[in-house]
């Protein structure tokens, strides 16, 4: 996986479900109905994912595999508005994933609330120091808010945690680092 495609990575990867104490396994039903809807986001018809998502039994749409189906579909649709309180309820549900943090940000940043998106992940790199993602978007929010000594810090932090030729390569393809270019090159 290269990765740009992690950037804006809505769902996980993960093969096992999710289960926490609220909540049992899907049935196998609506499993089948997660997993068609992610075979159509596959071939890119974003309106037989919502189908497959709509035959899901009614008590189980707010079980967490299938929020983060719908979340992979409304990221897929740039459908912002309706992805931000999934992953809201997502991040109340699941705060020990990393992905659900970066989403919600995402989400608020594609609606223009980019202080807001920085706000809402800054605290998830101290959750997750690993994570280069995390830091990847803090800096590309700052960029965007005119903090460009601040983005590269954040930049800076991804390069040290990932590849520093992919990552620069990258920020260099990203507009969102547009006002950084210059000094990207020379990273």
């Amino acid at each position: 996986m290269k990765l740009r495609a992690t950037r804006k990575l809505c769902g996980s990867t993960r093969k096992t479900p999710i289960v926490t104490q609220r909540n049992k396994p899907l049935g196998q039903a609506d499993r089948f109905h997660v997993s068609a809807c992610s075979g159509w986001l596959g071939l890119g018809d974003v309106d037989s994912a919502i189908e497959e998502l709509e035959q899901i039994s009614p008590k189980r749409r707010t079980h967490p595999e299938v929020l983060m189906a719908r979340c992979e579909v409304f990221h897929a649709a740039k459908r912002w508005k309706d992805l931000l309180p999934i992953a809201e309820t997502l991040l109340q549900q699941l705060p020990k994933l990393d992905f659900v943090w970066i989403n919600r940000s995402y989400a608020l940043h594609e609606l223009k609330r980019t202080q807001e998106a920085f706000d809402a992940l800054l605290p998830a790199a101290e959750k997750f120091p690993k994570r280069w993602i995390i830091r990847y978007n803090l800096g590309c929010y700052c960029a965007q808010l005119g903090r460009l000594e601040e983005a590269m810090h954040w930049l800076k932090q991804a390069v040290a945690l990932a590849d520093k030729q992919e990552i620069k390569a990258m920020s260099l393809r990203d507009n969102d680092f547009e006002p950084l270019w210059q000094a990207i090159r020379e990273l």
